[in-house]
């Protein structure tokens, strides 16, 4: 396997710093495999009903605020698989509220979507397993910006560090 160093400037767009900026130099399949047990033990952590509720009125509950995790590194494992085999079609961005609207996470028990989002986390590190060091630097457009194959892999955990800040400041 590749060793999967992370993106530089250039790589992605301004607006993903947000979550590369989250990273050090952490080994990519441990820093994967540890969140999987961060976010178990945070909702284990947690008082029964905890997880059905939103920090203030409208804002998402920790179930759909997980759903939406899951739903995003779908979305970009699914862009780097389009980019990595060199498909150069434009994907298009996605709104995340009728993402989260339309899971109906509420609905799913706690287990289920932890489980879902272990496997998800399982199928990156088995996809980032096949890939060639040289297919990390191909780039695509995705939501009408330059990205690479890395950085979308790199974009998955600092997203998950964003919401586990959000998590812990806030719910």
């Amino acid at each position: 396997m590749n060793t999967l160093a992370k993106p530089q400037k250039g790589e992605y767009a301004d607006f993903y710093e947000t979550y590369i900026s989250k990273l050090g130099n952490e080994n990519y399949v441990s820093l994967l495999n540890e969140q999987i047990e961060e976010l178990k033990a945070l909702f284990k952590s947690k008082p029964e009903g905890w997880e059905n509720q939103g920090y203030e009125v409208g804002k998402w509950s920790p179930k759909e605020v997980l759903g939406h995790i899951i739903d995003t590194e779908r979305i970009m494992t699914f862009r780097a698989l389009c980019f990595a085999r060199g498909d150069q079609n434009p994907l298009p961005g996605f709104d995340q509220n009728p993402y989260v609207e339309n899971g109906k996470f509420g609905q799913v028990s706690l287990d289920d979507l932890l489980e879902d989002f272990e496997f998800q986390r399982k199928a990156i590190l088995s996809f980032v397993k096949t890939l060639s060091a040289e297919v990390l630097e191909n780039k695509g457009i995705a939501s009408g910006n330059p990205i690479s194959v890395r950085a979308l892999l790199w974009i998955i955990p600092g997203h998950f560090i964003h919401h586990m800040n959000l998590f812990k400041e806030r719910y």
